[in-house]
């Protein structure tokens, strides 16, 4: 009998890439959006009825794939509270949610997966992307707690460290609403720095063949790294001294 794979935020890029391999290769897959369209169920990771109706409706879960997240671009002083508040509830709390509403069924059988998708964000700060950065390393060190937690009732838990990848984040990448002149010329640098990295990004088909990967293997480890900038960046953040990193990281963003 095939896996049930349940993928958040399934509509575009790496969430979509995700949901097609695994449907070809022949899982039982459940596709989420916030404005769901064709075989999409609905989905807001931000409301705990959304997300219990969810996993109502689609039962036994086996492999839960926590995807669903944007981007927030904008210096800190720049962003309010209320917008960086926003951005956790998505990104971080939205995994919470989905976690705490799969483990009972897990715990119940025994076993189970669940693959949250990262960043390289989580291990190298974002210039002008605090929040979404921040959301990133809260999602670390709460995979890594989860880890040692699950781990004696048979549920394997996975983080995928992505580099750059060719997506659609871009275009749904929201601006902090209240800019401050003082940042505009940094600020407009570090966006279109970003947005250039992503568009010569790898393939999100690349994170999808990641996470077969990790479904398909018995014993798959808490970290995978997918890109080679995500391969070398923490590995120069490891042994550089702190100035001469950082000169990397400006020139990388263009700040």
């Amino acid at each position: 009998m095939p896996q049930t794979v349940l993928v958040t935020g399934a509509s575009s890029g790496i969430g979509q890439a995700i949901a097609q391999l695994l449907t070809a290769r022949g899982f039982t897959v459940f596709g989420t959006s916030r404005k769901p369209t064709g075989n999409l169920i609905p989905l807001d990771v931000r409301s705990d009825d959304s997300v219990r109706a969810c996993v109502e409706r689609v039962g036994k879960i086996d492999v839960l794939v926590n995807n669903a997240g944007y981007s927030l671009m904008g210096s800190a002083e720049e962003t309010s509270l209320d917008e960086a508040k926003a951005q956790l509830e998505t990104n971080f709390f939205g995994v919470v949610r989905m976690v705490k509403a799969v483990l009972p069924g897990m715990r119940k059988a025994g076993a189970g997966k669940i693959i949250t998708i990262g960043s390289l964000a989580g291990i190298t700060a974002i210039p002008f992307g605090a929040f979404y950065t921040a959301s990133k390393f809260a999602l670390e060190g709460y995979t890594e707690a989860l880890w040692h937690e699950l781990r004696p009732f048979g549920i394997h838990v996975t983080l995928i460290e992505p580099g750059f990848i060719a997506t659609p984040i871009g275009e749904s990448t929201q601006i902090a609403a209240a800019p401050l002149s003082a940042y505009d010329g940094v600020r407009q640098r570090a966006t279109h720095a970003l947005d250039q990295h992503v568009k010569d990004g790898i393939s999100p088909d690349a994170v999808a063949q990641r996470v077969l990967r990790v479904i398909q293997s018995r014993s798959p480890t808490l970290r995978y790294r997918v890109g080679m900038d995500a391969a070398w960046f923490p590995r120069l953040k490891s042994v550089l001294p702190w100035p001469l990193f950082a000169v990397g990281v400006r020139r990388t963003f263009a700040v």
